[in-house]
């Protein structure tokens, strides 16, 4: 791909661009004014825009979804401060091109007085024994690295570097932002230079598809331009963008943090009885080729966790989708994964049996459990007798209610009441229940 530089790989940064570039790469800011959007590290006072002013040599990771500018940021970085620039792209170098960057930085430090920037697109793709070969040249500030990211750097950068390195997050352009990208590509000579105009209502279809991306949304322009002119027309409708840009594609990467990011969303719409959102978000999921196993996995945690009592029939839904995924498979699959996501979000919902299984668990770790009442101890052994095991047991069958007085939990927990059901959903009925059975099973204490 066509970029800012004499060289894709290596040189001075300079503003020359080919005509024939992507609209994108045309489009792409030359100096941190152009830069729209991130104000929150372009400010006044803000790291990035005192990085390149004060020409500091510091190593940075930009981490953020596509098209928010990672690339775009380390050009202008590397116009600004007139140093040597080396581009790398995780996807095909190795070790011997990293060392060979670093050794050729050495040498323009030392006989030249010239600091390199070594930009890495999409680090996260480098090995662990990759990432610890720049360590010693970052940290002796040989080079000032830039490395690009759409993963969590936390969990896809080793630890040395990151703490070698500022980590910064890009945050997806505003609708605002997008749209000032599109109105200086119509009217940039280094853009579309005015050749099509562009409605209102096509421009707010671009915005909705780019998703914060600014790339996408540069893609699709270019792509109903080209649509446009080829017709003869100068004006981009909506029907000729439609036509050109015939579905948004869907950005979800489950390999990295937003695999965890939407699942979050959708186990959190269903806890929020938001069923037109967590059917939003399920369907993203499937849409991305998430695997089935693993959505389903999470409704069955859900049936339990968020809803447990007030609607017991949660459960057996999430299992039955849960079996049924597995049954007949995708895409079919997705019905009953959409049944399930429906029957849940609709819940009455209730916490009562997480918060009784986490205090309960919290008392353990506390140290707060005792033995067993001699009573409730095994006695089918030999020998279990002469202990006293199961003697004073008093068998609730043999009672015409099926519920006697009997210390059941050790002594330090006798009274606890772990599990306090709410008024929701069909767990409203045992709070009556539940009181009339604590009541005789703690009768004698």
């Amino acid at each position: 791909m066509s970029s800012l530089f004499d060289d894709p790989r290596e040189g001075t940064a300079t503003a020359e661009v080919d005509a024939g570039a992507p609209l994108a790469v045309r489009m792409r800011p030359r100096a941190l004014d152009e830069v729209v959007g991130q104000q929150h590290l372009l400010g006044p006072r803000a790291p990035l825009r005192r990085l390149v002013e004060s020409d500091e040599p510091m190593s940075l990771v930009l981490y953020g979804p596509p098209g928010t500018g990672k690339t775009t940021l380390a050009h202008v970085i590397s116009l600004a401060t007139k140093r040597q620039f080396v581009q790398l792209s995780a996807l095909d170098a190795g070790v011997k091109e990293v060392r060979a960057v670093i050794t050729a930085a050495k040498r323009e430090l030392t006989y030249a007085g010239r600091r390199t920037v070594l930009f890495i697109d999409e680090v996260h793709r480098f090995s662990k024994t990759q990432q610890d070969s720049l360590l010693s040249a970052v940290e002796d500030r040989i080079v000032s690295l830039i490395a690009a990211t759409t993963e969590n750097p936390f969990f896809s950068v080793v630890s040395p570097l990151l703490s070698r390195s500022l980590v910064l997050a890009l945050q997806p352009l505003s609708d605002d932002d997008l749209r000032a990208v599109l109105r200086r590509a119509l009217t940039s000579e280094r853009g579309l230079a005015g050749a099509v105009t562009l409605p209102e209502d096509a421009e707010d279809h671009l915005v909705r598809i780019a998703g914060g991306d600014a790339r996408k949304a540069l893609t699709a322009l270019e792509s109903g331009a080209g649509a446009a002119k080829a017709a003869g027309a100068d004006v981009l409708d909506l029907a000729t963008l439609e036509t050109a840009v015939a579905q948004a594609a869907v950005r979800y990467d489950r390999q990295g943090d937003q695999h965890y990011d939407v699942a979050s969303a959708l186990i959190k719409s269903i806890r929020g009885s938001d069923v037109d959102a967590a059917l939003h978000y399920l369907a993203r999921m499937v849409a991305a080729g998430e695997d089935p196993r693993f959505i389903a996995r999470r409704l069955v945690i859900s049936a339990s966790e968020d809803i447990g009592m007030a609607d017991p029939t949660a459960l057996l839904t999430a299992v039955a989708a849960a079996d049924a995924v597995a049954f007949i498979g995708m895409p079919e699959g997705h019905f009953p994964l959409a049944q399930a996501v429906v029957h849940l979000a609709t819940a009455p919902k209730s916490h009562a049996v997480t918060v009784g299984m986490s205090e309960s668990m919290a008392d353990v770790h506390a140290g707060l459990a005792g033995p067993v009442p001699p009573g409730l101890r095994d006695a089918h052994y030999a020998g279990a007798s002469k202990l006293g095991h199961g003697k004073t047991y008093d068998y609730p069958h043999a009672h015409p209610d099926g519920v006697v007085p009997q210390q059941y939990p050790p002594d330090a927990l006798v009274g606890k009441d772990y599990y306090r059901p709410t008024s929701r959903g069909a767990e409203a009925r045992l709070v009556e229940r539940l009181a009339k059975l604590r009541a005789i099973v703690r009768r004698s204490r």
